[in-house]
């Protein structure tokens, strides 16, 4: 793969950038259009595939929260149209390394050395690059490290590419008022905490303290003599991603068995420890020979307070959502419904969130739920086309809910679509006994 020699980093650089990719996408508009007078039949997907293309080939030369917007879009499966979930979901573990030059000065930058004189052994070509950092395999001691560093400028443009991006948000998701700040901030603080690697050092080895007793689930030791704000070093581990093992694994014993760790591993985090590692993409979790789960890269930990967990969790009780009024006060404490409201809002996102609930809530139902399930997913999907072919949302101020089901929803629909690909059944309340 060819290696990158040079990030912009200022703003004018990373706008013109943008903006370069909005004018390609505009031409793939017109071309569609222009096709489609002489053959009206002609469907969106050959310019969902061009648009996919284009945006991705313009965010992966930045790098950083750019690229991170579409590693995030791309856990949506249910959502977005297939030809961006494929291509975005490359920005999870596959876009352009660093050059051996730009990672041997952002060595020197942040450790005051070159990697040679750290390690034994440092390979300076990248094993695996993805949207704030890429990895590098070195060795100490006989001991085989993964070395992950940061890209340059990557902490420094974060608020100026989430400036960019906004308003392109804001039309897509329908967000009207001051009020949308709110949800821009928490990406924003979320994304700054993901360029402070001494923070995930931390919360690494927090996680891996708290969950290493979990079956079947397994993690590497990190070494912060090693590492920096720019650069983490943890024990190489060997296996296969996750995506590659799901196009290839035909035994469901083993489907089961891995589903189960990433299922209680998702639980005991969040009924226990209240903080969830939000980022559940295939190019976090390896596969290893003993058929055990790797779970790698706590960068994005979401810590979730009782005023929002205790009506969250409410709300997967069967109970509460079929009560009218029970249903009511809990969208009202979880902002789904608002004050000032109009009664024509309050009936409609009422029905909305009473047809999502009852679906998604779906798997806490029972004592084990089969996410083999295809007809569970054709129903997301459908849910979903449903919502984005609804003119009447379009009308409607689209501010819906507390800024922390940004991270809870994107961590549930991961986790989902993850144990889809596994196949796997799970028994809903196994975590439990690692209380």
């Amino acid at each position: 793969m060819k290696t990158i020699d040079y990030i912009p980093t200022s703003k004018i650089e990373r706008a013109s950038k943008l903006v370069q990719t909005g004018a390609k996408v505009g031409v793939n508009y017109l071309k569609y259009y222009g096709e489609k007078v002489v053959n009206p039949t002609l469907n969106r997907d050959k310019l969902n595939e061009d648009n996919a293309e284009d945006i991705y080939d313009g965010l992966k030369s930045l790098k950083g929260s750019a690229l991170k917007v579409a590693q995030m879009l791309s856990m949506d499966k249910s959502f977005l149209p297939q030809a961006y979930v494929e291509k975005f979901s490359l920005s999870q573990f596959s876009v352009p390394p660093l050059s051996a030059p730009l990672v041997l000065k952002t060595f020197k930058s942040n450790l005051g050395k070159t990697p040679y004189e750290i390690f034994d052994e440092f390979n300076p070509n990248s094993v695996n690059a993805a949207s704030i950092g890429q990895v590098h395999l070195a060795v100490k001691n006989n001991k085989k490290l993964a070395v992950k560093i940061q890209y340059p400028g990557v902490a420094n443009s974060i608020s100026s590419d989430l400036a960019l991006v906004k308003p392109i948000a804001i039309r897509m998701f329908n967000l009207q008022g001051k009020d949308s700040d709110k949800y821009f901030k928490e990406v924003e603080d979320k994304l700054i905490e993901e360029t402070n690697y001494l923070l995930e050092l931390k919360q690494s080895q927090e996680v891996v303290a708290a969950c290493s007793k979990i079956d079947h689930l397994v993690f590497p030791n990190y070494y912060p003599e090693f590492s920096s704000e720019r650069i983490i070093t943890m024990d190489w581990m060997t296996g296969i991603h996750l995506s590659e093992f799901t196009k290839e694994n035909t035994n469901s014993e083993t489907g089961n068995q891995l589903g189960q760790a990433l299922w209680d591993f998702y639980m005991y985090q969040i009924h226990v420890l209240r903080k969830v590692h939000a980022d559940p993409h295939p190019g976090n979790f390896l596969v290893n020979e003993k058929n055990e789960l790797v779970a790698l890269d706590f960068g994005c930990m979401k810590a979730i307070p009782n005023d929002f967990y205790i009506p969250y969790f409410e709300l997967v009780k069967k109970e509460i959502i079929d009560n009218k009024a029970s249903f009511s006060d809990k969208l009202f404490e979880l902002e789904i419904l608002r004050t000032d409201d109009s009664p024509e809002e309050v009936t409609y996102f009422t029905s909305m969130f009473y047809d999502l609930l009852t679906l998604f809530t779906q798997p806490f139902q029972t004592e084990t739920f089969d996410f083999s399930d295809e007809l569970f997913f054709e129903k997301i999907a459908q849910l979903g086309e449903r919502f984005a072919n609804d003119t009447n949302l379009r009308k409607m101020n689209g501010n819906r809910g507390s800024k922390h089901f940004i991270y809870m929803n994107r961590t549930f629909f991961g986790l989902y679509n993850l144990l889809f690909d596994l196949k796997a059944e799970i028994k809903v309340h196994n975590y439990k006994k690692y209380n």
